[in-house]
């Protein structure tokens, strides 16, 4: 019942919008100016590229064996600035990153990637929509051939509207229990996922991106890099879509911006009604979690299913300051919520998983959650692994649990749920069990 929707790197034609001719120039320029001692000499840049000033120089490690050195040159009269990042392990250059940006706005624009060689390999641009990156274009080593393309921000697919019936708090439209999911967002222009989601009674989705501030919650983390986005939401959804058949997905992208917002990522999960809200992310900033825990002790009702993360330490270790030895607490994880169940991922024999976090007090729940076959962000088959895994497949069984028991709330899911775990095979590694099959 849901418009078909296209797909997502398709390759580019006569059309397709190439990136700024300036930015490509300036590139091009940089990646010859840099060998073969540019990196190594950085005030050389300014003769070899004219009309660029040397505003910056920033290394790792003593001068005469830097390992990493960021240089950055800016050019006023074409509001340009490009920043250059070498890497020379060993003593020997590896590899260069080029970045051309609008010097008056920060806005990124292109990065190319050389080697030592300083010839281009690797190339990505940036186009705009108003204000908003609209598409990823994938370049040939010329800086101006697109040799593809991915939409960065794309509307949701429209629903055939149809009549809905009311539903009670906790179902979605069709009567499928909605689960919240807080995270890089989804692809909801796979037919698979846009076919899934919480839609209110005219087929308007009911996620938000909390990140733009727009409904359109579309998968894309560019806090590493805006020219390689981490694609994570997509794989997470599609493993609670896979075990929970009767779930709705209400989708939203978490606010890095500005982490006060998860009060209202909160409020929004409970007006879509949902009955579960995945949180398959963290951060040792425990300041950037107070809104929503004090959104979470607000909505009692919610059940809240938080990934313990995957650092490979135990979140429980602590001194007086908050760190300690073997690690950090990390957050949401370590908060103390009544309505939180916390999980972590483990082998298929009930063993911490490799790289996945542990706590005998933060942690509630090992699940296996290693080589999991899921959907990945372009519709193919792919194998996700650690606590994020571990997030879906609990939230899945509270799922079902709800669909079984409409009348159920978070304490009697969380109880359910806590009465399947069984001893695992290592005592203090969480506060209640292991659970070998969620889905059963």
């Amino acid at each position: 019942m849901f418009l078909a929707a296209a797909l997502l790197t398709v390759l580019a034609g006569p059309s397709a919008a190439a990136p700024p001719r300036e930015a490509a120039q300036a590139v091009r320029a940089a990646a010859g100016a840099l060998c073969p001692d540019g990196a190594e000499a950085p005030e050389l840049l300014e003769t070899r590229l004219p009309g660029y000033l040397l505003s910056e120089v920033e290394e790792t490690g003593p001068p005469e064996a830097w390992l990493r050195r960021e240089i950055r040159l800016v050019n006023g009269a074409a509001d340009l600035a490009l920043q250059v990042t070498a890497l020379r392990p060993g003593g020997v250059l590896r590899r260069l990153a080029i970045e051309a940006r609008v010097l008056s706005s920060d806005r990124p624009l292109l990065l190319a990637l050389t080697g030592g060689d300083c010839v281009l390999q690797l190339a990505r641009a940036l186009s705009y929509r108003g204000g908003t990156a609209s598409e990823l274009l994938l370049l040939a080593p010329d800086l101006t051939t697109v040799a593809g393309r991915e939409p960065l921000d794309p509307p949701v697919p429209e629903a055939v509207p149809e009549p809905v019936p009311a539903a009670p708090p906790g179902a979605g439209a069709g009567g499928g229990v909605t689960v919240a999911h807080v995270d890089s967002g989804v692809n909801y222009l796979l037919p698979q996922i846009a076919s899934r989601l919480a839609r209110d009674a005219a087929g308007r989705s009911l996620g938000y991106d909390f990140w733009d501030l727009d409904p359109r919650p579309f998968d894309g983390d560019t806090s590493r890099s805006p020219f390689f986005p981490i694609r994570h939401g997509t794989e997470v959804a599609s493993q609670l879509l896979a075990e929970a058949p009767a779930a709705r997905l209400a989708p939203f992208r978490y606010p890095r911006p500005d982490m006060s917002r998860m009060s209202d990522v909160v409020a929004a999960a409970a007006e879509a009604g949902a009955a579960v809200v995945m949180l398959p992310l963290g951060s040792t900033k425990q300041a950037d979690w107070l809104a929503f825990e004090a959104a979470a002790r607000a909505h009692p009702r919610l059940l809240f299913v938080a990934s313990a993360g995957n650092d490979g330490r135990d979140i429980d270790a602590r001194d007086a300051r908050g760190g300690g030895a073997g690690g950090r607490p990390l957050y949401p994880a370590s908060l103390s919520l009544d309505n939180m169940i916390v999980v972590t991922s483990s082998d298929a024999t009930g063993l911490p998983a490799p790289g996945s976090n542990w706590g005998a007090v933060s942690v509630d729940l090992l699940v296996p959650a290693e080589h999991r076959r899921v959907t990945g962000f372009d519709g193919q088959p792919a194998e996700g692994s650690g606590s994020s895994f571990a997030v879906p497949r609990v939230a899945a069984l509270a799922a079902r649990l709800k669909a079984a028991h409409p009348d159920w709330q978070a304490a009697e899911l969380k109880r359910a749920i806590f009465a399947r775990a069984v001893a695992p095979p290592v005592e203090g590694a969480v506060a209640v069990g292991w659970i070998p099959d969620p889905a059963d």
